[in-house]
Parts: structure tokens; C-alpha cells; sequence
């Protein structure tokens, strides 16, 4: 008879943990999460995003790069795409995100719309799903791999823009800072160096690597890991007194492609961030490089590893989040 108590007391102590922490129940993501929602959802979202893509190239590595800023500051939540308010200044307008391209922002809220006009799955899908699966559209759509997406986040409930101070990489990290800030998200070098990938397409403006070429110390006004013709052609596109606004392929050899030629740039000392050409002048992380620039299969399981990973960070489930009706304002 003891035992028999024992065994309901704990029944229902786990129901009642179910009932008060309702998001240790629904904090798995999954496949197909909407097969019963909006079994379309993937098929909507891959129309806007193709519409979007079509008219201008922008939208993938604009929509990669929102991904990655919302994801490593609160968590995949679509926080980034609040709008400041008089009373609070969103994440959107700190100075690490005030360059992410309007293009990325308006894929989503487009395909935000075409998921809502159809009435069953009118305000069931979230933004930071709709942006997730509009992530791997664009990577595929640049000639990137295609791959599953888990599915079932919430929307965030906030967005500051103090919130983002020290959470994302900055273009001067070496190899021991850019391994800290991702080993806090649960991400290992190799997922750092394949996320890093990411800049394969898309631009950076002359004011993120100006120092790099013109300012590096007192004794070498040039980071003497550039190679010296690269060199010349940024100088060329960024002169020293050019606006620092003015925009530059990151990949100079196949800049709206999506592969692995961004590890045969590091290998030629061809990587415009300091925080690129680190990954192979580091010993600690070249016998990657090495690999992915010579195997590109090996690199997209790899990249597909990271940003399932990545799609994981701070998920907001049961009574942390929402819906929201609008991607750009709380419920």
C-alpha cells in the first residue's frame, strides 16, 4: 500500500510540474511541427521567399544574417524585428544591427502575410518560424544545401536594445573570442567556423574592415595577413576618404553563390574580416578550413549541423511567448 502511494504521489507531482512549467512540455522543437496547423506553411513561406528573391539578391544574405542576430541575442524569437517605441528602444536599432538590410525584414513580413491569408493558419505560425524557414529557402536558393527545418517556436514577449550589448561577434574577434561567444549558445568551433560561411555571399560597408587596410598598427598600416593584391582591390572599392556607408561583395570570387569558396579565400589570405582570416592563420582551427575548401559535401552536412543547432538557442515555448499577429509589434 506504501509503494502504491509513493507511485501517485509521484504521478501527480510530475502532472502538476507538466501544469505549472508548460514549457518543459513543448520545449522540443520538431518536424512537420505544423502538419495539423498549416501542413502548407513551407510551401507558402518558399513562394514569398522566392517572389523576394527574385526581385533582388540582397534577400539572402540579408535574411541569413537576421537570422543569425536574432537567434544569438534573446534567443530565435523574432525579437530583432520589433519596432522602437517612445518608451523602449528595440533590439533593431542597436548599433550591431542597424546595418542589417531592410530586404531580410520585409522577406519575413511578406511571407508572414501569405501564411495569414489562409484562414486555418491565420496568426498560428510564428515569425521566428516563418524567419527560419525562410533562412533555409534563401541558402538554398543561393545554391546552398536544402534541409529540414524544426519547427514550433514562440515569439519573444520583449525586445531591448541593451539586450544585445557583447552578444554578437564583432569582425576584430580572434579565434578565442569567437569560440567563447558561440561555446555560450551551445555551439562548438566547427559550428562557428561553418556559420562564419555564411559570409560566402552577401557585402559588408568599407567602415567594418577599413582599419584592416589602412590603420592596422603604428608599424604596419596594413594587416599583413591580406594578401597583397586583395589588398590593393579593397582600396580600390574603399578608398581612404570614400563614405563608410559604400558596400563590398565579402566574397570577392563568387559573391551570390552559396559554397565553399569562402575557405579557398582564407587559404589565399582573401578574408575580409579579421575575424574570417583568423580561422585559418590560427593552427587551431586551419585543419577545418583545409577540409571544407577541398570537400564541400563534408561542409554542407556541417552547415546544416550548425544552423539546426543555431535554431535551438533560448526558444521561447508555453507561457514564455506568443504569436504575435504582427512581426514588428508585441501582442
Amino acid at each position: 500500500m506504501g509503494r502504491f502511494n509513493f507511485t501517485v504521489i509521484l504521478i501527480l507531482s510530475f502532472s502538476l510540474n507538466l501544469f505549472l512549467y508548460p514549457s518543459t512540455v513543448s520545449a522540443k522543437l520538431k518536424l512537420n511541427y505544423y502538419a495539423d496547423i498549416c501542413p502548407d506553411v513551407e510551401s507558402i513561406v518558399r513562394k514569398a521567399v522566392e517572389k523576394k528573391f527574385n526581385q533582388t539578391f540582397v534577400t539572402a544574405p540579408a535574411t541569413l544574417r537576421l537570422f543569425f542576430h536574432d537567434c544569438f541575442v534573446e534567443g530565435c524569437d523574432a525579437s530583432v524585428f520589433i519596432q522602437s517605441t517612445g518608451s523602449n528602444k528595440a533590439e533593431k536599432d542597436h548599433p550591431d544591427n542597424i546595418s542589417l538590410a531592410g530586404d531580410g525584414f520585409d522577406t519575413v513580413i511578406k511571407a508572414k502575410q501569405a501564411v495569414d491569408e489562409v484562414s486555418s493558419c491565420k496568426n498560428k505560425v510564428s515569425c521566428a518560424d516563418i524567419l527560419t524557414i525562410a533562412t533555409r529557402d534563401v541558402v538554398a536558393l543561393s545554391g546552398g544545401p536544402s534541409y529540414a527545418v524544426e519547427l514550433g517556436r514562440f515569439d519573444g514577449l520583449s525586445s531591448n536594445e541593451s539586450s544585445v550589448d557583447g552578444k554578437l561577434p564583432q569582425p576584430t574577434f580572434n579565434l578565442s573570442q569567437l569560440n567563447s561567444m558561440f561555446t555560450s549558445n551551445g555551439l562548438e568551433q566547427s559550428d562557428m567556423i561553418a556559420l562564419s560561411a555564411a559570409h560566402t555571399i552577401g557585402f559588408s560597408h568599407c567602415a567594418k574592415f577599413s582599419d584592416r587596410i589602412y590603420n592596422y598598427s603604428r608599424n604596419n598600416p596594413v594587416d599583413p595577413t591580406i594578401n597583397k593584391t586583395y589588398v590593393q582591390e579593397l582600396k580600390d572599392m574603399c578608398p581612404k576618404d570614400v563614405d563608410p556607408r559604400i558596400a563590398i561583395n565579402m566574397d570577392p570570387n563568387t559573391p551570390n553563390t552559396f559554397d565553399n569558396v569562402y575557405f579557398k579565400n582564407l587559404q589565399q589570405h582573401k578574408g575580409l574580416f579579421k575575424s574570417d582570416q583568423v580561422l585559418y592563420t590560427d593552427s587551431r582551427s586551419r585543419p577545418t578550413v583545409n577540409k571544407w575548401a577541398s570537400d564541400s559535401d563534408s561542409f554542407n552536412k556541417a552547415f546544416i549541423n550548425a544552423m539546426t543547432k543555431l535554431g535551438r538557442v533560448g526558444v521561447k515555448t508555453g507561457n514564455n511567448g506568443n504569436i504575435r499577429h504582427d512581426c514588428s509589434v508585441l501582442n
